[in-house]
């Protein structure tokens, strides 16, 4: 018998016109109903666009006609009232997180280059040089930044019915993992995640901003599409390490920005070689893949971040290491990003 969730996934092969992604990880699938042969479905799209409603509307008939034991499809296709007939764009209700002056995303192509432990270090090197900031943990699978912050309390909430996040470091701080029990999973589908970082984004009372940084998981999948579908992003930030392993799939991360209009306002080279005790440089990633990835896709190098113990000590801690060594070269290199990012344009 067929379920709310094969149609769901049958939907997903649905592309919204002009991009490559599909109709329900853009969220516009709203409605699904199945009962008795037929299956009805009710779709909220932002463009006011004729052509795009009649061309979704058309494929998505197609697409639920083709399911078994379906003798009967109804699809019926909201936009917005009395909006323009503009472009089709699936980003255009976006609205801005209140009191925040700037939103800015710290992403990574791949997993395990330290974007975490740079978003960790980076919210806080900007507090200290004076900007009011936030950190939102976007890794909902795994994530990292309670631990890497030293937040154990959970948020709290407002008369208005907001969550109120709690403060580390002078750094307000959400995440998924401020309100799991000990070490339970979160097993989800992508439109969970979706509905989850919107309330992150919307639902907390965040006050007044000058930066919240949004630590996104790696890749370009469901966080990165409703954070972008969300609120305009002032800017992002990409991670990387050294070695072209990393690079490569950090030119993916670049391009999906460049596809929905984010500035890039820098690369941070994170692991960038290690220093012995006895003053060896050893570059265990290579050295320079960053600065020149950055300089091939014309785009500023905020930094490199070498590797040292105190980092990753600090981090297990809870106590990023620009709080606890701020004159140690470690917390000095993401002092030095923080002050770049300070006088990116966005």
């Amino acid at each position: 018998m067929l379920t709310q969730t094969d149609v769901e996934n049958a939907l997903k092969a649905v592309k919204y016109p002009g991009f490559s992604r599909d109709i329900v990880s853009f969220g516009l699938v709203r409605e699904i109903s199945v009962a008795n042969g037929s299956v009805g479905v009710t779709l909220q799209l932002t463009s006011a666009n004729p052509d795009a409603a009649g061309q979704i509307k058309a494929e998505v008939e197609r697409v639920l006609k083709s399911l078994p034991g379906i003798s009967r499809a109804q699809v019926m296709v909201k936009t917005p009232a009395g909006g323009p007939a503009g472009p089709a764009n699936p980003f255009a209700s976006q609205s801005r997180v209140p009191g925040v002056k700037r939103v800015i995303a710290v992403a990574s192509g791949k997993g395990g280059v330290g974007k975490s432990t740079v978003s960790a270090n980076l919210a806080c090197a900007l507090e200290h040089l004076g900007a009011r900031t936030g950190l939102l943990d976007c890794d909902i699978y795994g994530p990292s930044i309670p631990l890497m912050m030293g937040v154990h309390e959970k948020p709290t909430i407002s008369p208005k019915e907001e969550l109120v996040p709690p403060v580390a470091h002078g750094v307000k701080v959400m995440s998924i993992g401020l309100l799991l029990t000990d070490d339970q999973p979160v097993i989800w589908r992508g439109p969970m995640i979706t509905k989850t970082i919107q309330q992150f984004l919307m639902a907390v009372e965040w006050g007044e901003l000058d930066y919240l940084l949004v630590d996104l998981p790696p890749g370009t999948g469901d966080a990165q599409l409703t954070l972008c579908q969300t609120v305009p992003l002032d800017g992002g930030v990409i991670v990387t390490t050294p070695q072209e392993a990393s690079l490569g799939v950090v030119r993916k991360g670049i391009a999906m920005f460049n596809k929905v209009n984010v500035a890039i306002l820098g690369l941070v080279e994170n692991m960038s070689y290690f220093t012995t005790p006895k003053g060896e440089r050893v570059e265990i990633f290579g050295h320079g893949g960053g600065r020149a990835e950055a300089a091939r896709q014309s785009l500023p190098f905020l930094g490199e971040v070498p590797i040292f113990t105190e980092i990753r000590e600090a981090g297990d801690r809870g106590l990023p290491v620009v709080v606890s060594a701020p004159n140690h070269p470690a917390g000095q290199a993401f002092l030095r990003i923080a002050e770049a990012l300070l006088k990116a344009k966005h």
